[in-house]
Order: C-alpha cells, then sequence, then structure tokens
C-alpha cells in the first residue's frame, strides 16, 4: 500500500544557549505514522504550545530537517530535497496553510497575482485567461469567485475571505496533501465553522488529506478522522480522534479534554462558534 505521507521515527533536537551553556533541546521525539493513500482523512495534530506539533510541520514541508529518522510522501524519501526539480515536484503534492492569512499575502501585491503565479508554475498556464480559469476553478471550491478577488489588495478583503484564498490558492496545484497550521486561529470566532467545515467538504469531494495542527481539541473533534496528541515533542496519544476524545487515557489527553470540550463531546462545534 502507497502512503500519503509516512514519519518513520522522526526526531528533532535544536542547540541552544551560548558557548559555556549550551544545552540541547528535544523538540521532537521518535514520531511516527502514515496517511495512506488510498483513504482522504483529516489527520489532526493536536498540542499546547512548545508541544512540537509545528516543528513537526515544519519537517514534512522541508523547512526543517529531522535530526534523525526519514518522512517520505507518496514513497519517495523527501528527508534530503536538493534539487530544484525535486522542491518542485514535492510542492505539488503537498501544499501549507498558515495560521495568519494576513501575513500571508504582501499587502502591496494584488491577491489575484498570486492565483496567476501558482497556476502558470504548477499546471503550466500561458496565458491570462488560463490563468484565470484555473484560478475560478479553485476558488469556486472555497465558495468565492474571480468577480470578488480580481484587482483586490488583502486590506480590501477580510480574514475569512483570505483564509479561503489561501486554501484555494494551495489547491490549484491539486496537491494530495494539505498541511493546515492552525488555519482558524487567527479568524473570527463567527467564520471558523465555515473554514473547518470546508476542509471536510475538500476531504470528501477531491479526496485530498489534510493535516490539521491545533492547539484546539474542539475543532479537532469535530473535524478529524484520526488524531495523535503531543506533549514536550512526544506523541502521547493516537487513534479514531472520537474514541480517544471520548475515552483519553494519557492525563494529559483527559486535562485538554477537561479545559476545552463541553460535558457532552456532541456539541463540541457549539464552541468553536463560540470562540
Amino acid at each position: 500500500m502507497t502512503h500519503v505521507l509516512q514519519l518513520d521515527d522522526v526526531s528533532k533536537q535544536f542547540r541552544s544557549g551560548g558557548l559555556f551553556s549550551a544545552r540541547t533541546v528535544n523538540a521532537v521525539k521518535h514520531v511516527s505514522f502514515t496517511l495512506d493513500d488510498d483513504i482522504p482523512e483529516v489527520f489532526a495534530i493536536v498540542g499546547q504550545s512548545g508541544s512540537g506539533k509545528s516543528t513537526l510541520a515544519n519537517m514534512i514541508l522541508g523547512s526543517e530537517k529531522p535530526s534523525s529518522g526519514s518522512i517520505s510522501v507518496l514513497g519517495e524519501d523527501i528527508t534530503d530535497r536538493r534539487s530544484g526539480q525535486e522542491k518542485q515536484r514535492f510542492m505539488s503534492r503537498v501544499q501549507p496553510i498558515f495560521q495568519n492569512p494576513f501575513e500571508a499575502f504582501n499587502p502591496l501585491t494584488r491577491i489575484d497575482s498570486y492565483l496567476f503565479s501558482t497556476a502558470r508554475r504548477f499546471r503550466g498556464a500561458r496565458s491570462r485567461k488560463d490563468e484565470e480559469a484555473l484560478s475560478e476553478e479553485s476558488l469556486q471550491l472555497v465558495g468565492l469567485s474571480m468577480d470578488e478577488v480580481r484587482g483586490r489588495y488583502s486590506h480590501e478583503l477580510s480574514g475569512g475571505q483570505l483564509q479561503r484564498i489561501a486554501v484555494a490558492r494551495a489547491l490549484i496545484p491539486k496537491p494530495d496533501l494539505i498541511i493546515a497550521d492552525e488555519p482558524v486561529s487567527m479568524v473570527d470566532a463567527s467564520l471558523r465553522m465555515s473554514i473547518v467545515n470546508l476542509f471536510r467538504e475538500l476531504r470528501d469531494q477531491l479526496g485530498v488529506s489534510i493535516i490539521y495542527i491545533t492547539h484546539d481539541l474542539a475543532t479537532a473533534y469535530y473535524i478529524s478522522d484520526r488524531l495523535i496528541i503531543m506533549k514536550s515533542g512526544e506523541i502521547v496519544e493516537s487513534g479514531l480522534a472520537k474514541e480517544v476524545l471520548d475515552n483519553p487515557q494519557h492525563p494529559y489527553s483527559r486535562a485538554l479534554k477537561e479545559a476545552v470540550l463541553p460535558p457532552d463531546p456532541e456539541r463540541a462545534h457549539e464552541v468553536i462558534r463560540l470562540g
């Protein structure tokens, strides 16, 4: 069976401090999991600040290299990508969506130019007509249109619109995997459900797998098929999302649930609405 993503015993250490006070920080410790190619899913990585979840995302995206272990996408080891062709192929398969949509777009650059450049780079668009057609196709998947985006700058759009445009841009290459790092934490509480539901729709309609990185147990419960819970760089619990969160076994998981989820977890969507 081919795996969309496979992490095998991945660890990451950082050196901190000065010459005489240097120490090693274990940001991620021996993490392993797989996402299967034939079962598109939303896979949540849950943890508080300092848990290692964002370092893990950076290693999957290639901005950090593992200290040990291996990461592969569709059977290809990506832990040591070097050539431009290898990076291009990887980016056509794996696309990121970041936390702050306002930081994802230069305020001096028109929003549509981001979509057009992505269409040229990854889909071979050779004319403005082709660029607009591919951009429109992706925008419609997230509930927007070119008429709402054309010629506009980031300050002319809401945070919710910008995050949807970021998702649309990520969809243009037709990726196999999307890495969404805290994608609703900077969006108004009233709009979070629309973004969360969008990820579920993309899984169902496009068959794309999504890694959903969050500190918010409520959205993880609502959106994910499977999850891992991380603490101090380690996985402390993993499995089907509802099974883990209905009956957490690790003390850290139980503490997270008691702090975040309502007494009836089936009402987790109400927590999301209320922020």
